[in-house]
């Protein structure tokens, strides 16, 4: 593997570094922003959140939150009187809002890596563009395009173009009646991707500085429920030439957008072994979240790096690891009508589990309250006590 493509740390920044104690903005208030705030805290700088809600998991650990509309003119102004950088903790801030920044103000990643992140038609035209393989699928931008799908292409998925995560936003579909109604039901722009075949589901974690030099954690092999990411193994159960695959095309889609920052590549493993890429992410992942216990350097810090312009830190992975998200479903078990907090010291009664949880006040069906992370000193110990721990917090399903 070359240097630019290497699993660990190194190769400084074009742009001169920015000391600690200098203030860095974040667009964003959720976990994702928390655990940002905490890592950048942690290297000595300050965080200034720009996010409406009031009551947010990163603008209650941040040094300064702004509740404010990502695109209000006085709160971007006075973020980027303050802050020497900026970033984003999800893909569905404003392009605009992150163009304004980077008028004076370093900003990672570029608006224009965002924006092809923000738009399913976008991000499927750019991936199939540049010679990266992905599902067969057709752009749907009114009810023409839907009644004249190929039927090569059913059975399959309609995705809503924009603000679809989770699950939501997507609808499967067997005939051209389904790609009708769901495109009608979306009210806009759509893409409908060929059902695949799968053997896994993986996603791959990387970074990228001003030099263009790429580092790369782990391949995750991860695990959806009801849509939503219910676990994530680490290392992936897969052969070294489809691990090496998939890192290859995870570092060469940051290449090909000349992103800077840190950057998600989730992938299909199809029941013949293809590797084809699924979507893309330009921030840190729920299925990266392992790498705060696991790792040399976390997926956050290194997020904070690059945005200082600081050397990248060593991704190697020092401990088997297995993350279980945690939903607020368990706040209602047995189908209790009103929520109760799970007893976690059935969770920290077991010496090699992390738990993190993000402060949000309400739970809710669905809603990504935590998470735990599972070390072992072998894999198969990380997933025994990952079992336990589902089973006694109420968690359904296996933990593969």
């Amino acid at each position: 593997m070359s240097a630019r493509t290497s699993p660990r740390g190194g190769g400084g920044a074009t742009s001169q570094a920015f000391p600690p104690g200098a203030w860095l903005g974040l667009l964003g208030g959720g976990q994702l922003g928390r655990m940002f705030c905490m890592a950048a805290q942690s290297l000595g700088f300050r965080v200034l959140v720009l996010d409406p809600a009031t009551d947010s998991p990163a603008g209650s650990v941040a040094d300064r939150h702004l509740a404010a509309d990502y695109l209000d003119p006085p709160s971007l102004a006075a973020l980027r009187a303050l802050c020497v950088a900026a970033t984003t903790e999800f893909e569905n801030v404003p392009a605009a809002a992150l163009e304004f920044l980077a008028r004076e103000l370093r900003v990672t990643p570029g608006a224009a890596s965002v924006a092809i992140a923000q738009d399913r038609i976008s991000e499927k035209t750019f991936l199939a563009g540049n010679g990266f393989a992905v599902a067969p699928f057709a752009v749907l931008r009114n009810a023409a395009d839907a009644a004249g799908v190929d039927d090569a292409l059913l059975p399959g998925i309609v995705k809503s173009a924009r603000f679809g995560y989770d699950g939501k936003g997507q609808v499967r579909v067997k005939t051209r009646d389904d790609v009708i109604a769901a495109v009608d039901a979306m009210q806009g722009p759509a893409v409908l991707e060929q059902m695949i075949d799968l053997a896994a589901e993986l996603s791959v974690i990387v970074a990228r500085d001003d030099d263009g030099n790429v580092v790369s954690w782990p391949v995750a092999e991860n695990r959806h429920r009801g849509g939503i990411l219910d676990v994530s193994i680490l290392p992936a159960r897969i052969g070294a030439p489809l691990a090496d695959e998939a890192r290859a095309t995870a570092a060469a889609i940051a290449a090909s957008l000349e992103y800077r920052g840190v950057l998600c590549v989730e992938l299909f493993v199809a029941s013949d072994d293809r590797l084809l890429v699924n979507e893309i992410a330009p921030r840190p992942h729920n299925s990266g979240h392992y790498t705060i216990d696991a790792c040399v350097t976390s997926q956050f810090e290194q997020q904070a790096r690059i945005l200082a312009a600081l050397p990248m830190g060593d991704t190697s992975q020092h401990t088997p690891a297995v993350m279980l998200n945690v939903l607020g479903d368990i706040w209602f078990e047995s189908g209790r009508p009103e929520p109760r907090e799970p007893d976690w010291t059935r969770v920290l009664a077991h010496p090699l589990a992390k738990l993190h949880l993000y402060g949000k006040r309400e739970p809710r069906r669905g809603r990504k309250m935590g998470h735990v992370t599972c070390l072992g000193a072998t894999l198969d110990d990380a997933l025994a006590t990952a079992a336990a721990i589902k089973r006694e917090l109420g968690i359904p399903g296996d933990v593969g």
